[in-house]
């Protein structure tokens, strides 16, 4: 059992193994991430990458499973606040084995809440040849030794590391009003805004996501949330920017519909995020309703045919309350 004095400053832990198969890769992407370089194998050859590859919020959530699996669910483990940074390093590509190393970077016990403290780590994603697919640095929160903190027991691994739909599926909801067309870097404007749409989560879409990549017990099981810190059944924070992601390419979609034949920008993949908050829970019943605004721009110098946009993205509940916010980049075509 890991409580927050288990925890050393420089420890390196590596631990957990998955393999992505490509079946994986596609049904994660197509329920969540469904661009053609995540779905189509034919029309993938023709992306950014050239290849199928998986979907960087699905790495997250592969991740999220693997910590799960190795020391997550035998902690006083009480969450996460959010993730200063993820980078996406290298693409996933089907038939690759994921293993998970964390490094603990920081210790920090609470003044609030003298029964906790926090433990600042760096995650990262290893592939077979041990490089490096991702990297994340964020804080977790610990009860201390002594506390009654621990993770109630269950069968919470009985299912794999893949996504499996619930039978009813709550559907995403666009916007009222048109969209515009996608527009090419030289036509991006800081401080445009855009609603995405809205999306209610179920208590079946919460578990079928926790099953498969965050199988703690207070997003499996009611009557295990009603005793944790949550106090009912939570969707797990990676579900959220999941479907936030979901929003986003249903968003672009709508754009190069609305654009003139062949006229549509391409949109490539996107480098990581930063500053991610998860500020309220998401609740069985809730409706998010998800928007993105632009705050940079800047050209690649490395892609001469390629700008780089960031974009500030939140979840609205509907009490009016922000859940969820990070700060994103995507590359976007150049015109000409």
């Amino acid at each position: 059992m890991h409580y927050f004095e288990d925890f050393v400053v420089g420890e390196v832990v590596q631990a957990g193994k998955v393999s992505v198969s490509q079946d994986d890769i596609i049904a994660y992407a197509s329920r969540y991430d469904a661009q053609d370089f995540h779905t189509d194998p034919e029309a993938a050859k023709h992306s950014f990458l050239g290849t199928l590859i998986a979907s960087g919020w699905h790495s997250c959530s592969l991740l999220m499973r693997l910590l799960a699996e190795s020391f997550i669910l035998d902690s006083a483990g009480m969450g996460a606040p959010g993730i200063e940074e993820v980078k996406w390093l290298r693409p996933v590509k089907p038939d690759d084995t994921l293993q998970a190393r964390r490094t603990v970077i920081e210790i920090r016990e609470s003044r609030s809440r003298p029964e906790m403290g926090l433990v600042r780590f760096r995650f990262e994603l290893l592939n077979q040849r041990d490089e490096p697919v991702l990297e994340q640095v964020n804080w977790i929160m610990f009860g201390r030794r002594g506390s009654d903190m621990a993770q109630p027991k269950g069968d919470w691994l009985a299912h794999p590391p893949r996504y499996v739909p619930p039978a009813t599926l709550s559907p995403l909801e666009a916007p009222a009003g048109e969209t515009g067309p996608t527009r090419f870097f030289e036509e991006i404007e800081i401080g445009e805004s855009h609603e995405l749409g809205s999306f209610v989560f179920t208590a079946e879409e919460i578990v079928a996501f926790a099953r498969a990549f965050d199988p703690q017990p207070f997003h499996l099981d009611e009557a295990a949330a009603r005793n944790s810190s949550f106090g009912r059944l939570a969707a797990s924070g990676w579900h959220t920017g999941s479907v936030w992601m979901a929003a986003m390419v249903s968003h672009r979609k709508r754009q190069v519909a609305a654009a003139a034949p062949g006229k549509a920008a391409r949109l490539g993949p996107s480098p990581g995020f930063k500053n991610l908050r998860w500020s309220k829970p998401v609740y069985v019943g809730d409706r998010i309703t998800f928007s993105s605004t632009v705050i940079d721009t800047r050209a690649s110098a490395s892609r001469p045919q390629w700008g780089l946009f960031s974009h500030r993205n939140a979840g609205v509940n509907q009490h009016g309350e922000e859940v969820f916010s990070f700060e994103g980049s995507v590359f976007v075509e150049r015109r000409n």
